[in-house]
């Protein structure tokens, strides 16, 4: 299925965005810090658009259907953890900040974890078994990196295969503002919500906006895992990719973006299949992996927080 990335250690991909409408967009932003402005080795001024942190919780949630609070259609019967409390409610590895290490989540599968991997804590663990629970887990967390920090000696961890950020190239600070108006009360305390309160904000133009997309077939491989496993997985990232790029392009009220093209870095050549291609193969592949054992049946495995 995927012989063109056979001789690849990883799928680059560059994909050129530009702002729906006009030239001004809004950037991330962090505490005491602000936009994320640098500069390059020819001293041309650069902005971070989109972290690394926090495009993965987009391709997370491009998978994840609010309204039937599941996983979308097309990825029916993808394993995955949902705890609940009586008190708090419900919650799932798929949404949660750490995956399988959310604190709602882990305690109760500590146990599971290291009876699976055999592992007696007082030696290196297995990654590749790991790896191998996850698949049957929540792969998901394969995609996007696990570190079991409370299971001690907190040395269960492996990396994400799929990482992402948005850039802007060689860009300008536009400088706007406005002013609250208080219809009743003009002179009243800004602290109160009241009065008149005047407002700045920066906003930015460039002269390019590009996503980077990195999947590491090399670190994939290292797992182990069975060819049909490794061809999910990469499914599974490509799809998130596509979903992302076709659906969810507005980050901010005044950061909406459209795809201008799409380029593959490595291999070259690369094409990144559409939605529907996509779907399908999961659909197949979520079906062959269930079927051999490797998926977890029933997908959903419930457990109640601790």
């Amino acid at each position: 299925m995927y012989k063109d990335l056979k001789n690849s250690s990883r799928i680059l991909l560059e994909v050129e965005l530009r702002p729906v409408q006009g030239q001004r967009f809004q950037p991330t932003g962090f505490p005491d810090l602000g936009a994320a402005e640098f500069t390059d080795s020819q001293s041309k001024n650069h902005l971070l658009v989109e972290s690394a942190q926090s495009m993965a919780n987009r391709l997370e949630k491009v998978i994840w259907d609010d309204g039937a609070a599941d996983v979308v259609e097309a990825l029916q019967g993808l394993p995955y953890v949902k705890s609940q409390s009586a008190s708090l409610g419900a919650t799932n590895s798929i949404l949660e900040a750490h995956r399988l290490n959310s604190p709602y989540i882990v305690d109760s599968l500590e146990d599971e974890i290291v009876s699976e991997l055999d592992w007696n804590r007082k030696v290196s663990p297995d990654l590749r078994k790991l790896a191998k629970y996850l698949i049957k887990r929540d792969p998901n967390s394969l995609i996007h990196g696990t570190f079991f920090s409370s299971i001690k000696p907190g040395t269960l961890r492996l990396p994400r295969l799929l990482s992402a950020f948005i850039e802007a190239e060689d860009v300008n600070q536009a400088a706007s503002g406005g002013v609250k108006f208080d219809r009743l009360d003009a002179k009243g305390e800004a602290k109160d919500g009241k009065g008149h309160v005047p407002f700045h904000r920066v906003e930015y133009t460039a002269q390019k906006i590009v996503a980077y997309f990195n999947f590491d077939l090399y670190q994939l491989r290292s797992f182990g895992l069975t060819d049909d496993a490794e061809a999910f997985l990469i499914s599974l990232a490509l799809y998130k990719i596509r979903r992302f790029l076709d659906m969810d392009l507005r980050l901010r009220t005044a950061c909406d973006f459209d795809v201008v093209a799409i380029n593959s870095k490595r291999p070259e050549g690369f094409e990144l299949p559409d939605e529907q291609t996509l779907a399908q193969r999961l659909r197949d592949q979520i079906k062959t992996l269930t079927a051999s054992g490797e998926f977890a049946n029933p997908p959903v495995h419930e457990v109640a927080t601790k």
